[in-house]
């Protein structure tokens, strides 16, 4: 390790361990340490959220993984979580738990073309420090790419490591995955792959809500997002619920300056609607 900055829930700085692939994170959802594995060092993404935290976001797709280099930072980073002064000196004392291993990072973690052979090497690394059933393996992705079959057979290897995928669903209308997201998928293809992620692992549907020019998302946005959440129940699929969160931490997009945080009331009130809908959420500010 190369610091030994103190870890906040608002201190995501991926390299604050001095590694490529594996850092630590104090996680406001997760409520513990997580480790995140990006294998996007590249900071491109196939999409390019108006709020996402990455500096000098390019599009595009994650490079090859040295995968041998990986296995290499994980082993380390776990053995001092696990066996050294990390917790101690690094995280407050509220969360000192290990939480998850969690593939975020600076880009969408499923462009990777090794991704279901990170899958295995993290099963293989979980196994040796004994973590399996004691702690959570998460994707955070944007299913974009779930219908590709070396995505799927990842998410697979992933239901039998305690695994479970936070798949980014901000907007259920063409306009405002446009506006929030930046991509030109259709609700309904992406709805088509929320069915097989959930299929294959189970899944959360992860939500970011935030004011543009000072405005919330419209009762259309709210009125589209609750009519998904009730095609999701009626069509009986097996989504765990909502993982709703404002902004934390700035945006380091071009947008940033027309973003703002939403009052707990406004995320407290939309999420009694998601409940009324049919869904279990979790509210994070």
């Amino acid at each position: 390790m190369t610091t030994t900055t103190p870890l906040t829930p608002v201190n995501h700085d991926r390299d604050n361990a001095g590694m490529t692939y594996v850092y630590p994170v104090v996680s406001r959802r997760a409520g513990g340490v997580s480790v995140g594995i990006n294998l996007n060092p590249n900071n491109a993404c196939n999409w390019a959220c108006v709020y996402c935290q990455v500096p000098d976001l390019v599009r595009g797709t994650a490079p090859e993984i040295d995968l041998a280099q990986l296995e290499v930072e994980l082993r380390a980073l776990l053995g001092d979580i696990l066996h050294g002064d990390f917790m101690q000196t690094r995280v407050p004392e509220e969360a000192r738990r290990l939480n998850d291993i969690a593939l975020s990072g600076n880009g969408e973690p499923t462009s990777a073309r090794a991704f279901p052979q990170v899958i295995e090497l993290i099963g293989r690394v979980m196994t040796e420090f004994d973590l399996n059933g004691k702690i959570k393996l998460v994707l955070i992705t944007n299913g974009s790419l779930i219908d590709r079959p070396r995505v799927r057979d990842g998410l697979a290897k992933m239901a039998a490591l305690n695994g479970e995928v936070w798949f980014k669903f901000d907007s259920a209308t063409a306009s405002g995955m446009r506006a929030t997201n930046q991509t030109r998928i259709s609700p309904d293809k992406q709805f088509e792959r929320l069915k097989m992620a959930a299929a294959l692992c189970p899944t959360w549907l992860q939500t970011c809500v935030f004011a543009l020019d000072d405005t919330p998302p419209s009762e259309t946005e709210q009125a589209a997002y609750l009519a998904a959440v009730t095609r999701i129940r009626e069509q009986a699929l097996p989504v765990q619920g909502v993982l709703l969160y404002g902004l934390a931490r700035p945006s380091l997009q071009p947008q940033a300056s027309r973003l703002s945080a939403l009052p707990a009331e406004w995320l407290n009130a939309f999420a009694e609607r998601i409940r009324a809908a049919g869904l279990p959420v979790k509210v994070s500010l």
